[in-house]
């Protein structure tokens, strides 16, 4: 900041002496402007760096420095201030018109995603107490705030209680005393990720936490870094590989991995029983997924994961583990549709915008990180424009996290060879 003031009054300076030298006394000698000075500074190597940029606070930074030179030199010419003054005005005007019009678009576009939420992507309304809790069938019961949402089965035995999301966490107990006074005898969670399980720290120590063996491996690793160890959930007591049985009482609950989908370790909690089939952080009824595929560590997995629910589980009632209500098997086959129109249209896009023709218009690879993200962004709009018209008001949240899905899909497709035989596509589509 210093050197470019110093160049600044060095500039001014040797343009007053030069002015002195000619003789050029007259008024239209005089109106020299502000503007035409800072757009000569162009000369200068610092600000040749950032040429082209029209951002307000740049402008902002180089009136700065015309002004700081006004207030430091002994000669200043009135018309001078004035386009001074004039061109900071101009600049507030323009980038506070911008910045009314962005707000106006993104008030816009938020009234949008409220108007279009589908009545089926509506659960129940939560109690003023912060939770709901509601027996599904035959003992097993569901939890909810309305953004996350578990289950605990009751047993002649005790209390099986799955998944602790922290937001449910300083209800879950009080949930479960509402309904039964049995102890709280076994824990399984559904995959390691804090959101689901970060709470667990409530239940008893003595009681067995069941989890599979990747899951168990990831709060180790957790553990051994850990400068606070508390923070990480117990570690659990029981694991398995591919399946596990899990019989107390008078119920049965079904454990199974099928490799990895949202992530490794993300189990199918099944109760034969009741019908119900638990699966977290793939399907979300009434709603597309969380951002970016629900982030899922293995795209073709996930993708899988739909056919694996509707092909090898006879169930009536669907827990998610996200959002406002439970699902179906018609919510499976919802979104089941939803990530197969995706993957066609991210196919699409892959094959018909070209990586080489961004380039082009860009002036090469001399930047290639602006390369992809114009890239990137032209393909997710591509995308966005294809999911839309179907999906707009059929799925909630559509509006608001389409572009993202855009860009996990699209991205396992230029990158997985699995999930890039899954969006029909043989070849790379870098060209």
């Amino acid at each position: 900041m210093k050197n470019l003031m110093r160049k600044t009054i060095q500039f001014h300076n040797n343009n007053k002496r030069n002015a002195n030298e000619t003789g050029i006394k007259e008024k239209n000698g005089r109106k020299t402007n502000r503007l035409s000075r800072i757009l000569e500074y162009r000369n200068i190597s610092k600000i040749d760096k950032i040429r082209g940029i029209k951002d307000f606070a740049l402008y902002s930074l180089l009136i700065c420095g015309a002004l700081f030179v006004s207030l430091n030199s002994s000669e200043i010419f009135a018309d001078e201030k004035e386009n001074t003054r004039l061109v900071a005005l101009e600049s507030y005007n323009i980038n506070k018109s911008s910045i009314d019009n962005n707000s106006k678009d993104n008030s816009n576009s938020s009234n949008i995603s409220k108007l279009i939420i589908p009545e089926t992507a509506k659960g129940p309304e939560i109690p003023s107490k912060g939770y709901l809790v509601e027996e599904i069938r035959d003992g097993l019961y569901w939890v909810t705030d309305g953004a996350y949402q578990t289950i605990f089965l009751v047993t002649d035995e005790g209390v099986v209680a799955v998944d602790a999301p922290p937001s449910i966490g300083k209800y879950y107990l009080k949930a479960i005393s509402e309904v039964t006074d049995k102890p709280i005898t076994h824990v399984i969670y559904s995959h390691g990720h804090i959101d689901h399980i970060g709470a667990a720290g409530i239940f008893p120590k003595d009681a067995v936490y069941i989890a599979h063996e990747e899951t168990a491996a990831e709060l180790q690793r957790a553990k051994s870094v850990a400068i606070n160890v508390s923070m990480v959930p117990p570690i659990p007591t029981v694991t398995f590989l591919n399946n596990y049985t899990l019989e107390i009482g008078n119920q049965i609950l079904k454990l199974d991995y099928h490799g990895p989908n949202h992530h490794d370790g993300n189990i199918f909690i099944y109760l034969p029983k009741q019908k119900v089939l638990m699966l977290v952080d793939v399907i979300f009824p009434g709603w597309v997924p969380f951002p970016y595929l629900a982030v899922s560590k293995d795209i073709a997995g996930y993708i899988k994961a739909h056919d694996i629910v509707l092909d090898n589980y006879k169930f009536d009632t669907f827990v998610g583990g996200h959002l406002t209500r439970l699902g179906t098997v018609e919510d499976v086959k919802i979104q089941k549709e939803f990530i197969y129109d995706l993957q066609i249209a991210s196919a699409k896009a892959n094959n018909e915008i070209l990586l080489s023709n961004i380039a082009k218009q860009l002036g090469g690879f001399e930047n290639p990180w602006a390369v992809f993200a114009k890239y990137n962004d032209a393909v997710d709009e591509r995308i966005a424009q294809e999911m839309l018209p179907k999906w707009g008001d059929k799925l909630g949240g559509t509006h608001d996290v389409i572009k993202s899905h855009g860009f996990a899909m699209s991205e396992a497709g230029r990158i997985d060879p699995t999930a890039q035989a899954l969006l029909h596509d043989s070849i790379f589509v870098y060209r």
